[in-house]
């Protein structure tokens, strides 16, 4: 049995994140391989992806996307807004690759709605982590996806899973452990390569002999709980056996130039291997996985705040300039989403520790590629940020948005909760024009 644990960064609320994901051929209390790609297909594939950014422990809005160099001292801060190649559409000083890309990415800087939770729920679903938190939550993005999809895309040469969460910060919710994110870390890494002396036609073989033992236990099982081998077994000898996975995975086949490019080749610099995750989204999609999601980063800034973006931000813009240009130089931007937020704004009055707090208020959503129309600042907070002052953005609007740009009709798609309810994607569906 292979065994999963994520230990997330402690915010000030104490807690870390955590994911816990069990895959093995005797797995007890956990899932199979095969288990995990088991389940009906209830949407059309668009062909469409997406790649989810986490910034965990809240960013602050003022210090990254909706600069207020015109504020009072104690709320503007100490950075300034520097022009992207979109005319009007300005933000920090410490993102000058992100700023040639201003025609690539559009900021929605009123979103309203957030809750002061420490949690990547809203990132990820957006819904409080409250809502139906008794039976397991609401599902995230890429939960939704394999559950629509099927946890599983067909390839040329293989299969490779619909969603990927390479640091396990997404939940799976009210769906099970089925439609959770695929975590290719540690022994995961492993589970992808056959074993020494194992061949593929040995596996095949193998794998004849368990169909007739589970033919045997379906002919006895009088209730129909155990599943037989099926197609979807094939499916995850698939992603095994082609190896596109791992291949996926295996960062030693990009050059020393791209790995630089990212930012992730100098192993001095504290931010390389999280740069790393950057490529790996690029690479994953391009072998065919439809949501990947990451964290990046440490935001909980009461302290220090602009020490904090001195020191990150300049990282999170080379890699994330290097992920556009990526996508575009492999033909997949158009048809990939980049979102990118964390859990909440933080406060416009800066604190007496250099510092800002909580700030649910206002806060920023970032997106880039998937055919949307970029290069533009949608809504606008008061002189000071304290709130949305025109056009603002409930959290669900973007999120039924990303869905229909998905190809997922938000309006008609629902799932049915263990008590047998049907539940929508998200409550408030109203589309953002400015984006379609």
């Amino acid at each position: 049995m292979l065994s999963f644990t994520a230990r997330g960064p402690a915010f000030c609320d104490g807690q870390t994140r955590r994911d816990f994901l069990k895959i093995g051929a005797l797995a007890v209390g956990g899932l199979t391989l095969p288990q995990l790609l088991r389940a009906e297909s209830a949407g059309k594939s668009t062909g469409m992806s997406i790649i989810n950014i986490y910034l965990p422990g809240g960013p602050t809005h003022l210090d990254t996307f909706d600069l207020k160099p015109n504020a009072p001292k104690e709320f503007r801060g100490e950075f300034l807004p520097i022009a992207t190649s979109a005319a009007g559409l300005d933000i920090c000083e410490l993102m000058p690759q992100l700023a040639r890309h201003g025609n690539d990415f559009s900021i929605i800087r009123s979103v309203s709605g957030m809750r002061n939770e420490h949690t990547p729920t809203q990132s990820d679903s957006g819904w409080s982590q409250q809502s139906l938190r008794s039976i397991g939550g609401r599902p995230g993005l890429g939960a939704v996806m394999s559950k629509l999809h099927g946890p599983s895309c067909v390839t040329e040469s293989g299969a490779s899973p619909t969603f990927v969460d390479l640091t396990g910060w997404t939940s799976e919710g009210f769906l099970g452990q089925m439609h959770a994110g695929f975590r290719p870390t540690g022994d995961g890494m492993r589970n992808l390569t056959l074993q020494r002396g194992l061949t593929a036609e040995r596996l095949s073989e193998r794998t004849s002999l368990l169909e007739k033992f589970d033919r045997l236990r379906h002919d006895v099982d009088s209730s129909g709980s155990m599943s037989a081998m099926d197609s979807f077994t094939e499916r995850a000898l698939g992603i095994v056996t082609s190896g596109d996975l791992a291949r996926a995975l295996d960062l030693k086949q990009e050059s020393a130039e791209t790995l630089e490019t990212y930012g992730a080749s100098n192993r001095r610099n504290r931010f390389a291997s999280q740069n790393e995750r950057f490529i790996l989204s690029r690479r994953l999609i391009q072998a065919g996985a439809r949501c990947v999601a990451f964290a990046w980063g440490s935001w909980d800034t009461h302290g220090q705040n602009f020490r904090t973006m001195r020191d990150q931000l300049p990282a999170l813009d080379i890699a994330l300039a290097a992920l556009i240009d990526d996508l575009k130089r492999h033909d997949l931007f158009d048809r990939t989403i980049i979102m990118m937020s964390g859990e909440f704004g933080r406060t416009p009055r800066i604190n007496g520790g250099a510092g800002r707090d909580h700030w649910p208020q206002a806060a920023f959503f970032f997106l880039a590629g998937g055919g949307f129309r970029h290069g533009q600042a949608i809504g606008a907070t008061t002189r000071n940020g304290e709130a949305p002052a025109e056009r603002a953005v409930p959290i669900q609007h973007i999120f039924h948005t990303v869905y229909h740009q998905l190809g997922i009709d938000a309006n008609a798609v629902t799932l049915t909760d263990p008590n047998g309810r049907p539940q929508f994607l998200v409550d408030e569906r109203e589309l953002i024009t400015e984006l379609l």
